[in-house]
């Protein structure tokens, strides 16, 4: 239980740590994206196209008609407001993949840590079930003693990655071939 809060702490001192190195435009960034998701920004942006709508509509007396249908200048301004908002939010989303790739090779350090830790454990084990001329024949056991080759592991990750995108390359390509095949004109 204590190693739990232990681990929970290491954890959110992870977080905080990192939300605290956000830059000026990071921080605003991420106080934009927080309130462009929210109820309240949904609620403001309906209100505003309904006004603006109702203002344009003609039918206000003594209010001038400023983007008469089709909404052209609206059309306009919602889309600059949904370029604005793409670009924050992939903002806070880069800072999101930054920490969640710092944390990733942190939970793999641990482990290639914890790996060692287990495989020391297990020696030990037997090492004294040797001297205590405990016999266990177990063929999994005498693999997991042996250390584990990481550079195998990540070379073969990196095949199979490099494969699906052979793969991916060539799933893309061959209908464009097939048909550029079909246009190009025969001699």
């Amino acid at each position: 239980m204590a190693h739990q809060r232990k681990t929970r702490q290491i954890i959110r001192s992870f977080e905080a740590s990192a939300l605290k190195k956000r830059s000026f435009t990071t921080r605003f960034a991420d106080s934009l994206t927080k309130f462009f998701g929210s109820i309240g920004f949904l609620i403001l942006n309906l209100v505003i196209f309904t006004i603006w709508i109702i203002l344009n509509s003609g039918n206000v007396p003594g209010v001038p008609t400023f983007d008469p249908y089709p909404y052209v200048l609206l059309i306009t301004l919602v889309s600059l407001e949904a370029i604005i908002l793409t670009v924050i939010v992939l903002m806070s989303q880069n800072r999101q993949s930054q920490i969640g790739t710092l944390r990733d090779e942190l939970q793999l350090q641990v482990e290639l840590i914890t790996e060692k830790e287990i495989t020391k454990i297990l020696i030990l084990l037997k090492k004294l079930m040797d001297e205590n001329k405990i016999e266990i024949r177990d063929e999994e056991l005498s693999e997991m003693l042996e250390t584990v080759d990481t550079s195998y592991i990540e070379k073969e990750l990196e095949k199979q990655l490099s494969d699906q995108e052979t793969s991916l390359k060539k799933t893309m390509t061959e209908p464009i071939a097939k048909v550029e095949k079909t246009l190009t004109p025969k001699k």
